[in-house]
């Protein structure tokens, strides 16, 4: 067991505390991670304001990259100094989900985070929650080894954190959610750090229109430069209107990058007779959806999720480096600012601006 400084949650709508805590040795398939980067995501958010529940107190924070410190006994594929990034949904490899290429749909997840010891405590000894079992904002965390993968040694870790979520997610949504097909046609409504690996998504899929839909001209200008062909101020128009109007008829795809009811609907209505709306963006519990059925019964639409990038998460991030090798995916760009440990609320608050597509904390300053 080691001492370490992490941002710790104690209370609904409250600042993160900086805060020494203890975090345990690891167990046989664990690896320990010094933490070098976490990138701030909405999903942090929900939790800290309380739209989705969490025990308190919590470790939130989930977009990880760093350095494995120690690994258990059982530990075969990484050692000591590996530079490593999160695969943020374990599996077992043998359920009918996991073998069938949906590991982030395993169904024997809680089995699979169970371990016999909180891996964080505070100094006096009382359990303390990590979100997704990872608590990335702390300077040591324990992961599983088949939740973690080698990065390779020329993708800096403040833009390989990025992989462990917003990229696989977005990106993922495209190619193993909706299966977008080469010359189609595509709306991402929310351009943030999803929503932006969407676009980038759709463009490395051959989509001949990419609709951008935001509410800040800022986020537009951005969408552009991942690969938007067209951009829709959302708070100017009507949407549908203004989309039929740039493209004539509806778009094979739509995708939700947000987390509301109304902007699922909204991505509904934009897809055209056969089309596909995928919702990526969570939304607060209790959301429930009310989508008018005729537009499934007589327009054959279809309506889906897709959570985690929808596939194999270990290699699809392998994968996605490769493209960052290359210069097809754009991470350094993604990356608005890094901020130090430190000033990791500030982060938060600067996540409101229009011209942020993702701040990263560097937990090593």
């Amino acid at each position: 067991m080691i001492d370490t400084q992490a941002a710790v949650l104690t209370a609904v709508g409250e600042p993160l505390a900086l805060t020494v805590i203890r975090v345990d040795d690891p167990e046989p398939h664990e690896v320990r991670v010094a933490v070098t980067n976490v990138g701030l995501c909405h999903s942090d958010l929900h939790y800290m304001t309380g739209t989705v529940p969490t025990g308190l107190p919590v470790v939130v924070g989930h977009e990880v990259a760093g350095v494995v410190e120690a690994v258990g006994s059982q530990v075969s594929g990484l050692r000591p100094g590996d530079r490593v990034v999160g695969a943020l949904t374990p599996s077992c490899g043998r359920c009918a989900n996991c073998e069938a290429g949906r590991s982030t749909q395993c169904r024997r997840l809680g089995e699979i985070r169970h371990r016999p010891r909180p891996a964080f405590q505070t100094t006096a000894g009382e359990p303390i929650e990590r979100l997704g079992d990872i608590g990335a904002f702390s300077r040591h965390v324990l992961m599983r080894e088949n939740s973690l993968v080698k990065l390779p040694d020329d993708v800096p870790l403040h833009v390989g954190c990025l992989l462990a979520c917003c990229v696989i997610t977005g990106v993922g949504a495209v190619f193993r959610g909706a299966r977008v097909r080469p010359g189609s046609t595509v709306a991402v409504i929310g351009c943030g750090g999803v929503g932006s690996a969407i676009i980038q998504g759709a463009r490395l899929a051959g989509a001949s229109a990419i609709v951008a839909i935001d509410l800040d001209d800022d986020r537009l200008k951005a969408a552009r430069g991942y690969g938007a062909t067209h951009v829709i101020n959302g708070g100017d128009e009507d949407l549908v209107v203004e989309l039929h109007r740039q493209l004539g008829d509806g778009v094979d795809y739509a995708f939700e990058a947000v987390g509301s009811a109304r902007t699922a609907a909204t991505a509904l209505a934009l897809v055209r007779p056969t089309g596909t709306a995928c919702l990526v963006g969570i939304a607060p519990g209790g959301t429930e959806l009310s989508v008018p059925a005729s537009d499934f019964f007589f327009e054959e639409k279809r309506l889906i999720g897709s959570y985690m990038g929808s596939g194999q998460a270990r290699q699809d991030i392998l994968q996605l480096a490769r493209l960052y090798q290359q210069g097809r995916l754009l991470l350094d760009e993604m990356v608005t600012r890094v901020v130090p440990f430190g000033e990791i609320n500030e982060g938060f608050e600067a996540m409101k601006s229009g011209d942020v597509t993702r701040i990263v904390v560097d937990l090593q300053s």
